[in-house]
């Protein structure tokens, strides 16, 4: 499967890693390390040395309660930098959802939009649309975040995720957008409570059956803190499991902070899969060569008369 992104076909046979690069002052787990220009870029090198095949790029934190930033705001934090990890040589996301800001870092090369509104913001959709072929991905959220949390989802929540996503994604196809363009994320932690989050995990499978290849973002979620009592700063351990959970139940691509730790889990995970079909095959080929085997041994067998049948019955 393609992922069709503005200057990169991103062959999702094997699963990606997308590193997270925050260049902002409040998000939840690496708030205002990466502030600077300079240290940002470094951020994205050193994520790229460790295995990253994607990096997104934030100026907006959107935990759970976080206050909205502004255009200016967010223009003046992602753009500098837009403009010069274009040039690393891999895909490049963005995650926002102002309009503005898609096109702005669209201008300077970026080449995936990444949405937690799924283009629902006025003149979202219209900038991926007429944009010749930039990826995007569709995420799932139940409100918005400075209340998703308060006032999480009640009900199905497989089925109600699904439906969303399905309809997100065939109105952005009915403006003109390929499906190989689109991916979709259930938004883990955006609306939903423990219990719907790990659900959508253990029925990943059924979100994957839409047809479209899904990201999973896991990384120090604070489900993952409710289940473990780890605080965010150790959640290492738990988000590679998650990660590696993800990828197991259909996941193409996986967006974290440890690249490094979930690479190397993902390598693990993809030796256990190649060494697996090739068992399968080495099966397959026993049984077709002992299928051969008997029947030659049934043409060599002496073919018996009518005649001494006849005899032998009476």
């Amino acid at each position: 499967m393609i992922w069709q992104t503005a200057r990169f076909a991103v062959d999702l046979t094997e699963p990606k890693v997308m590193g997270i690069v925050n260049v902002t002052p409040d998000s939840f787990s690496d708030g205002g390390r990466h502030a600077s220009v300079a240290s940002a870029l470094r951020h994205c090198e050193e994520l790229l040395k460790q295995g990253a095949h994607i990096l997104d790029i934030g100026g907006e934190s959107t935990r759970p309660g976080s206050p909205a930033v502004g255009l200016e705001e967010e223009l003046a934090r992602v753009v500098p930098l837009v403009r010069e990890a274009a040039s690393l040589g891999v895909p490049i996301s963005v995650d926002t959802y102002k309009p503005e800001v898609m096109q702005a870092v669209l201008d300077l090369g970026a080449d995936i939009i990444n949405d937690i509104w799924a283009l629902r913001q006025p003149g979202a959709a219209e900038v991926v649309a007429t944009h010749r072929q930039c990826g995007v991905c569709l995420m799932h959220m139940h409100r918005n975040p400075q209340t998703m949390q308060a006032q999480p989802m009640t009900g199905n929540v497989v089925s109600e995720v699904l439906s969303f996503l399905k309809h997100s994604a065939l109105s952005l196809q009915a403006l003109g957008v390929e499906k190989t363009r689109i991916l979709l994320d259930p938004g883990i932690g955006f609306g939903k409570t423990v219990e719907q989050n790990f659900a959508l995990l253990a029925r990943q499978r059924e979100l994957a059956e839409a047809g479209y290849p899904l990201l999973a973002g896991w990384s120090r979620k604070s489900s993952l803190g409710a289940v473990t009592g780890l605080a965010v700063e150790d959640r290492m351990l738990p988000s590679v499991a998650a990660a590696l959970l993800a990828v197991e139940h259909g996941a193409s691509v996986v967006r974290v902070h440890d690249v490094r730790e979930t690479v190397a889990a993902l390598a693990v995970w993809a030796a256990m899969v190649r060494a697996s079909k090739t068992n399968e095959s080495t099966e397959a080929n026993e049984t077709d060569e002992g299928a051969c085997a008997s029947a030659q041994q049934r043409q060599k067998q002496p073919k018996t008369s009518d005649t001494t049948r006849g005899d032998a019955a009476t």
